[in-house]
Formats: C-alpha cells, structure tokens, sequence
C-alpha cells in the first residue's frame, strides 16, 4: 500500500501546483492542458489503488474508503472532461481545489486504515 499512496502523493502534488492561477502571459490553453495531464495522473492512481487491508474488524471503514474512491474517480473524470473547454475559470479553480482538499482527505483516510490495521496486527494497546 506504500506505493499507492506515494503514488497518489506525488500526482495530488503534481494538481496542486498546476492549479495555481496561469503566470500572466501564458496562454489558457496551456495551463487547461497541463491541469487536465494531472488529473490524468491522480485518476491513474487512484484506479490501481488497494486498500489492502483483509481485517473483518475494518471491513465497514475498508467498504467506505473504496465508494469514496469510486466517487472521487468519477469527480476527477468528470473536471477532466470540463477542464478542457469550461469558460469559467474562477469556478473551475475552485472545484480543482475542492477535489484537492477531499483527495488529501481520502489519503488520509486510507493511511489511517493502514496503521490501524498495523496496530491489530501487533496487538497494540487496549
């Protein structure tokens, strides 16, 4: 699982510095396009990401990680699609940051299921 979520870390860093305002003088159509190989990045990562984690005790947390991840897939198609030739790019940018912050949540989320399974494991404190 230490791939994935350094795999998921390096493209969710990789959006958050395209997503900063174009420099005064590049065109849109480059920033757009560089915002949406991104996504590409962070929709590839979040597709080969596994929870992993086989424990009955997280099932419930486990099943929960994996429809929010479905729900982010689809978001991520979704401005993939809308990065492109959306005429609002106040709005855009703040959806794009919208995603960020819950895909940050979703990381998070997925190494908390991790080292709660870790401390099953080895019998951590009661």
């Amino acid at each position: 699982m230490t791939g994935v979520t350094t795999a998921m870390t390096d493209a969710l860093r990789a959006l958050e510095q395209a997503i900063a305002p174009p420099r005064p003088g590049t065109p849109v159509g480059n920033w757009r396009w560089s915002v949406r190989q991104r996504l590409t990045g962070v929709r590839e990562a979040l597709v080969i990401e596994d929870a992993g984690i086989d424990n009955t005790w997280l099932a419930a947390r486990t099943g929960t990680a994996l429809r929010e991840r479905h729900t982010l897939v689809s978001r991520v198609v979704s401005l993939g699609s809308d990065v492109l030739d959306r005429p609002d790019m106040d709005r855009l940018r703040l959806e794009l940051r919208r995603l960020v912050t819950d895909l940050n949540h979703h990381l998070q989320h997925l190494n908390d299921l991790a080292y709660d399974d870790v401390e099953l494991e080895l019998g951590g404190e009661d």
